[in-house]
């Protein structure tokens, strides 16, 4: 089966509500369904590619397990209820998630059964399939959902916060606060739940959950690959001819780093197990820094004439000859 994005199969976006989802599958399935396309294996192929990602996307706790672990931790479901994680912390932008999705039962029952039901209008009873997960449905307090912002060291270290913030309980609004932790290595997007923290259910039913979207702030001087990250450092062009010591900044600290004589702009430096963490793993990324090589834009007059001497005892460096050598093949092909 495919191990293409599940989001981008369904043509959703990663914070879609369960609703969205649904509607999504639910226009797919009319276009690739086998009965719509008999004999088509293209279509067929389709039909169980988008099928796999609604069986996912549809259920909460799969979902969640997809988002943390991608495809493996669909898969095996490692991490139980709730992830690896016990939540987080510092919310901004809070929302309801109406529907709670599949809550346990045969997914692919939930699929035919609900999805397309409506799609070739067979009818169920109160008493059917879509009749009792319509009631597990109501039986479950609406799910929350916060936006938190993070800065950049604090997805790389791992941070704990007190959040406040309002859900229904006894059907009025109340406030709650809640001491809550973000896991080193955490990723962009990466949804952490906290299970019963959501809304009540009318009529004692299990309470909602509280999904917490992770959103981290750009740093001045860092960006993240994967597990690593990168820095850009400036040298004066003296530095790179001559070769120099230069300490710069990691997440935890400080690192000294050796230029070498002859350095140029572009040339990388890694740093071993100075990156981020691997969240569910052992060990960390490594930092990468990419020297850039200023070129000052006024000399002075003494320094003009130092450059020129310079340049009239200097060799060709072996970058401009090799491109003087391409250009001078190339040329000579054209004639």
């Amino acid at each position: 089966m495919s191990k293409k994005d599940f989001y981008s199969i369904l043509g959703v976006s990663r914070t879609a509500t369960a609703d969205e989802i649904k509607k999504a599958y639910r226009k797919l399935a009319m276009q690739f369904h086998p009965d719509k396309n008999p004999g088509d294996k293209k279509a067929e192929e389709k039909f169980k590619e988008i099928s796999e990602a609604y069986d996912t996307l549809s259920d909460t706790k799969k979902r969640e397990m997809y988002d943390q672990f991608g495809h493996a931790g669909a898969q095996q479901g490692f991490g139980g209820a709730g992830g690896p994680f016990g939540g987080a912390g510092g919310f901004g932008g809070f929302g309801r998630t109406h529907g709670a999705g599949n809550n346990g039962g045969d997914p692919f029952q939930d699929i035919f059964g609900d999805v397309f039901g409506e799609i070739f209008g067979n009818a169920r009873g109160p008493g059917g399939a879509a009749g009792a997960r319509a009631r597990r449905q109501q039986a479950k307090g609406t799910d929350l959902r916060y936006t938190l912002n993070i800065s950049f060291e604090e997805s790389a270290l791992g941070t704990e916060k007190i959040i406040s913030f309002v859900r229904q309980k006894g059907g009025k609004e109340e406030s709650a606060k809640l001491s809550v932790n973000v896991p080193a290595g955490v990723k962009e997007g990466q949804r952490l739940k906290l299970s019963g923290e959501g809304d009540s259910a009318a009529g004692g039913g299990a309470a909602g959950d509280l999904y917490v979207i992770i959103n981290i702030q750009e740093h001045p001087l860092f960006k993240r690959h994967e597990n690593d990250v990168t820095l850009d450092l400036p040298i004066t062009y003296t530095d790179a001819i001559l070769g120099t010591n230069i300490e710069v900044p990691t997440l935890t600290g400080k690192a000294m780093i050796r230029i070498p004589p002859g350095t140029h702009s572009g040339q990388t430096f890694r740093l071993k197990g100075k990156g981020f963490p691997k969240l569910g793993g052992f060990g960390s990324g490594d930092m990468l820094v990419r020297v850039l090589v200023d070129t000052p834009h006024n000399l002075s007059a003494r320094q003009k004439e130092l450059v020129e001497e310079l340049a009239k005892s200097t060799e060709t460096t072996p970058l401009v000859k090799a491109f003087q050598e391409k250009v001078s093949h190339l040329m000579r092909n054209r004639k």
